[in-house]
């Protein structure tokens, strides 16, 4: 490890039984040997996860999430591995402290969090005067009640300057705000937000990083204006309200995702909780990434005008292209949830909430805006946006129903149609494993007598003697990267385990995530010493049959007649060795 001794995060998670600690999480019921119980990375009503005892592990049948106590806990709490091996700590009693480099990299802007979180208070505490009368006025106008005003932080910017008078009093200087975007520099030093309402900010963790300055007196100038980007607010990485929606998102696995903040506060303050806004910008990988981790339904709710409804499509591709099918919500009456629920009430806004559509719905009308479909031309334009978006799609029902529909509600030919749609389903092989790597999808072609070979050997030291000794070479190099690692843990610590061995390689991400995928697919076999040794006679006869092809095409194309002989008795050998492993 990196940032801690090994044998520290080994004893840790020792020291816990996994099913006592995801019992904490998830209500789990012994059968058998394993116990069982709903999995919470996925939307999963039967039992499909089941947990593992003996070997300290969990695997989900259903998503494929697998791992030990530290990576349940790292995603079920959506922190760092460390992190979690703190929480773990601190469930079984264990005095443990770390530091990573990703928390001193952290702390080099804890100067500026201070900074934002001691004007986040002087904010709140403008709106509690004399001066702040009529904006808190506002905000009651809009809906919100004095707990749902400090809950959710806004404050007021009053006169030119306060704030760099307030926060120079404390002892910051103007350079290091002026690192917040808070002040300007430019000419004599001066507050960048004037007589307007303050929403924060915050980082994906919490922090404040920035504010929104909402206008309340009906001024000429924008309605809004957000802190410009600095060294700690950065709109590619920041899902407004993100801090507070997760742990509701993880109760009931949905997540709504809006265009503005006064919409998400609106909501948050409404009850409706597991919400987040954008930034003004269309979802990044960053964005993509921590909504991923959150492992739920994504519903997605932009503004009623031609800007949300485009945002809601492109949106809804980002997802679409990393894996996760959004559901859409469709806003009727009002611009946007907050003037909707101001007024009509949350209740009615609770009812649209359910009236979902798929998002290939959602496209098939998207597509028609602007289009005369009783024109032919703007018809035939019609049809190729629907094709053409079809060819992205996995689902082969879900095409043949959507090209039928299009045949029988504009009188098409259906096999015309679909003619023309012959799907890459995305799906791997069988005996292939789909990792991300690198924010990409890499499929690594792999059978099963190779992950339990690997699996074998993570789990018992006996198994990595006797592949040594019985094969000793995987073909891949990303199964011998494995293979090594394995050899130097074990000669490390002269023991080795399958749980201990994944806590080892959280700093090796891809290579964590190969040995994830194959627990995920094979973990619930237990491996013995008859048939760990049938995997390799497997290997070694696919190993074997490889090189009998490639000395075949080296025969025929030697024209020298004495190496044509050494290679036919090398061949005669190969076939040999393949007759010793068994036909199996």
């Amino acid at each position: 490890m990196a940032y801690i001794e090994e044998n520290k995060i080994n004893e840790i998670r020792n020291s816990v039984n996994i099913v006592d600690i995801i019992k904490e999480y998830v209500p789990l019921t012994s059968k058998g040997k394993n116990f069982f119980g709903v999995c919470p990375f996925h939307e999963d009503h039967a039992p499909s996860m089941s947990v593992s005892s003996d070997k300290q592990i969990y695997r989900c049948f259903s998503c494929g999430a697998a791992g030990n106590v530290f990576t349940f806990v790292k995603d079920y709490e959506n922190v760092s591995f460390l992190e979690a091996v703190s929480i773990v700590a601190k469930k079984a009693g264990i005095s443990f402290d770390f530091t990573n480099n990703e928390k001193k990299t952290e702390s080099k802007y804890s100067d500026l969090f201070k900074i934002t979180s001691d004007s986040s208070k002087f904010f709140q505490n403008n709106l509690y005067t004399k001066d702040g009368e009529r904006a808190l006025d506002y905000l009651k106008r809009r809906g919100f009640n004095d707990e749902a005003i400090k809950e959710l932080g806004f404050g007021l910017s009053t006169f030119n300057n306060s704030l760099l008078t307030f926060l120079e009093k404390k002892g910051y200087t103007a350079s290091d705000i002026d690192k917040t975007s808070l002040i300007s520099l430019d000419g004599k030093p001066h507050d960048v937000f004037v007589n307007r309402i303050m929403i924060p900010i915050h980082d994906l963790d919490g922090n404040i990083v920035g504010f929104t300055g909402r206008d309340f007196n009906n001024s000429d100038g924008p309605k809004y204006i957000n802190s410009k980007e600095s060294v700690i607010f950065k709109k590619g990485m920041i899902l407004f309200n993100y801090h507070r929606a997760k742990d509701y998102v993880r109760n009931n696995h949905e997540l709504i995702i809006v265009e503005g903040n006064m919409d998400a506060l609106k909501m948050y303050s409404s009850g409706i909780k597991n919400v987040i806004a954008l930034m003004g910008t269309a979802l990044t990988t960053d964005h993509v990434n921590a909504i991923k981790k959150m492992r739920s339904k994504v519903i997605l709710m932009m503004d009623n005008d031609d800007a949300g409804k485009l945002g809601m499509y492109q949106n809804g591709n980002i997802l679409k292209k990393n894996g996760i099918d959004p559901e859409i919500v469709l806003i009727t009456n009002a611009k946007d949830p907050d003037e909707y629920i101001t007024n009509f009430g949350v209740d009615k806004f609770n009812n649209i909430l359910k009236s979902r559509e798929s998002f290939l719905n959602y496209k098939l009308e998207y597509f028609k805006n602007g289009l005369n479909l009783d024109d032919v031309s703007d018809l035939s334009k019609y049809i190729k946006l629907v094709l053409s978006d079809l060819k992205n799609e996995n689902d082969k029902v879900l095409i043949e129903v959507t090209t039928k529909k299009l045949a029988k509600d504009y009188g098409l030919d259906y096999n015309n149609l679909i003619s023309d749609l012959i799907p890459d389903t995305g799906e791997t092989k069988s005996g292939a494993i789909k990792i991300e790597k690198e924010n990409k999808e890499v499929n690594l072609r792999i059978d099963e007598a190779v992950a339990n070979i690997i699996l074998g050997m993570a789990s018992n030291g006996k198994y990595i003697k006797l592949f040594i000794k019985q094969l000793g070479f995987l073909p891949e190099k990303w199964q011998r990267n494995i293979v090594n690692e394995i050899r130097y843990y074990y000669e490390q610590n002269k023991t080795i385990n399958l749980a201990d061995f994944i806590s080892y390689l959280s700093d090796k991400i891809d290579m964590q995530n190969i040995v994830l995928e194959m627990v995920s697919k094979y973990g619930d076999l237990e491996i013995t010493d008859e048939l760990f040794n049938e995997y390799i006679h497997a290997e070694k006869k696919i190993l074997l049959n490889k090189e009998i092809k490639e000395v075949k095409e080296l025969i025929k194309k030697e024209k020298d007649i004495n190496k044509k002989l050494e290679l036919g008795e090398k061949l005669t050998k190969l076939k040999k060795d393949v007759e010793k492993n068994g036909s199996n």
